[in-house]
């Protein structure tokens, strides 16, 4: 098994910066991609940014690009994603995610508000 816990989520007002972090454990994750999801209140769970171990494949959802960057820190066993530019698009809570071809592990998340 492996667990995922986020932090760096808070409130921040728009045009602002947060820098998310995930830490995982439990397994090594060579191979594995791992990527931040987000969900606000009432709506699905959207992709926002992907990274392969090795770093040179990374994906950012259409929107965030140039406003958004994801790294990973092997030794660590961390992903970041820093997030600039916010916009006031209300509560969301931001998840962690290390995947496979095979296997899928999910942080609890952690909640990120830009104010107005």
């Amino acid at each position: 098994q492996v667990q995922l816990v986020e932090s760096g989520g808070g409130l921040v007002q728009a045009g602002g910066s947060l820098r998310l972090s995930c830490v995982a454990s439990g397994r090594t994750l060579v191979g594995y991609f791992m990527g931040w999801f987000r969900q606000a209140p009432g709506k699905e769970r959207e992709f926002v940014a992907a990274i392969s171990w090795s770093g040179d494949n990374i994906h950012y959802a259409d929107a965030l690009k140039g406003r958004f960057a994801i790294s990973r820190d092997n030794a660590k066993n961390t992903v970041y994603l820093q997030m600039n530019s916010l916009k006031p698009e209300g509560p969301a809570v931001y998840y962690c995610n290390a995947h496979n071809t095979w296997w899928a592990f999910w942080g609890q998340g952690t909640q990120v508000t830009v104010s107005s």
